[in-house]
């Protein structure tokens, strides 16, 4: 019988949040004497999703049609820069409730849901507390920044739970690891956080070099390198080229990236090349993104055109339940939240037109193209007021049967893993 680890789990949640008190009263005394430098400023975001369910599907079975859900991100942030040193505390309450959020927690099925509800299971502080009164609803409060800064003119190092992106993709981004965003994600606001030490060092040409430690725990909750990240990043200039070199050690696999971009005609070509070694296989990752902004029927339009390639990803169309227990490499990035696609080759395309200086309207175009489904999305972001946003989005999957976006095999003949289109509305007020 496997050893239950919830006395040992109960513990670190008690020692980290102690922790945590501790250092955010330990950057208040610091800051204590410039309170007017102090920077206090949030949001608050109710939001809803409306979810068609076709009738073929097999959540048919399993949730409401359409299904709804309602939720709100509230956030809180103080912060202080005083010259050499800096600190962060962001606090957050998050809550959802409806069908999606119950059939996440009953079935860990995912899909057009809202952005999850993080958990600190396996970082190295917990400092979320989640109550389910309901099964059809989450509350969460948690820390989701924490770090304490020191920078000189040509260096900075941080420490605590903060968030670093890397990599040269603007819709698919293998070289970020961490905690990066869904491709379709809507709200992309603010990455969540991790526990780690972060350096910077600036040379006299322009180049820097940044490091990360990312500390992660395992299974029975102890801190391991073969969860945990080690990283490092070389950036570096050529007139109007820029280059990236990356070497890191992330779950115990070897990762080497090389990536850049350069601008040719007014237009920027970016992208990264990834190779993985792990005990099992060496993996090639890449992507090449294509953007250009120009002025269209008098409006400010930006283009970008992207190809994709997943290295760990599934090439024959085939994703059922056997299909991916056959690929672990595939379904523990999935698990881990570092991958978002099933199929290898993948091309994305984006417009955004300037309807007006507070008002952005974008059209995206996410295509398979190992079983040619797709995803259309058309979302708008409106600046009602100076404090008030209005974001809204569409959702409009398509494809064959068995396709990833026209609906996975569940070995239920007829009754794939499919959703319909979906709406999602939300009103940000920011202070």
């Amino acid at each position: 019988m496997k050893r239950s680890n919830q006395p040992a789990r109960r513990a670190r949640t008690v020692a980290s949040r102690r922790a945590a008190i501790l250092l955010t009263a330990v950057l208040l005394c610091a800051a204590a004497e410039k309170l007017p430098a102090w920077e206090l400023r949030g949001h608050v975001k109710p939001q809803a999703l409306v979810t068609d369910i076709p009738a073929d599907s097999l959540l048919q079975d399993l949730t409401a049609d359409p299904s709804r859900d309602i939720g709100i991100d509230a956030r809180v942030n103080l912060g202080d820069v005083a010259a050499a040193w800096s600190w962060q505390v962001d606090y957050q309450f998050l809550a959802q409730q409806g069908d999606q959020t119950e059939l996440s927690q009953q079935s860990g099925v995912p899909g057009f849901a809202p952005k999850p509800i993080p958990d600190d299971d396996r970082r190295v502080f917990d400092l979320t507390h989640r109550t389910s009164p309901r099964d059809d609803r989450v509350v969460a409060h948690r820390i989701d920044r924490l770090y304490l800064g020191y920078a000189t003119e040509s260096s900075v190092i941080k420490i605590g739970r903060q968030a670093v992106s890397w990599g040269n993709g603007l819709i698919y981004n293998p070289v970020d690891f961490f905690n990066p965003f869904d491709p379709a994600a809507i709200d992309t606001e603010y990455k969540t956080g991790d526990d780690m030490l972060y350096t910077q060092y600036l040379f006299d040409s322009g180049d820097d070099l940044q490091a990360v430690w990312v500390g992660r725990r395992d299974d029975d909750g102890n801190l391991g390198n073969d969860v945990s990240s080690l990283a490092a990043k070389y950036h570096l200039f050529s007139g109007t080229r820029e280059m990236d070199l990356l070497a890191s050690r992330h779950y115990g696999d070897d990762i080497l990236a090389v990536g850049g971009s350069i601008d040719i005609g007014g237009a920027v070509w970016r992208g990264d090349l990834m190779l993985t070694d792990s005990d099992d296989e060496r993996v090639a990752s890449a992507v090449l993104s294509w953007s250009y902004s120009l002025l269209a029927w008098q409006r400010n339009t930006s283009l970008v055109v992207e190809y994709f390639h997943n290295g760990f990803g599934i090439d024959d169309g085939n994703y059922g339940p056997e299909a991916l227990a056959a690929n672990p490499g595939l379904t523990d990035r999935l698990q881990r939240g570092e991958l978002f696609t099933l199929a290898q080759n993948y091309l994305g395309a984006a417009a955004t037109v300037e309807l007006h200086p507070l008002w952005m309207l974008t059209t995206s175009l996410f295509a398979n193209l190992d079983d040619d489904s797709m995803l259309l999305q058309l979302s708008s972001r409106h600046d009602l007021r100076q404090e008030l946003q209005l974001l809204l989005a569409l959702n409009l999957p398509s494809g064959e049967q068995g396709s990833e976006f026209g609906g996975i095999d569940t070995g239920i003949d007829g009754r794939p893993l499919s959703y319909g289109a979906s709406a999602f509305a939300q009103l940000g007020w920011y202070f």
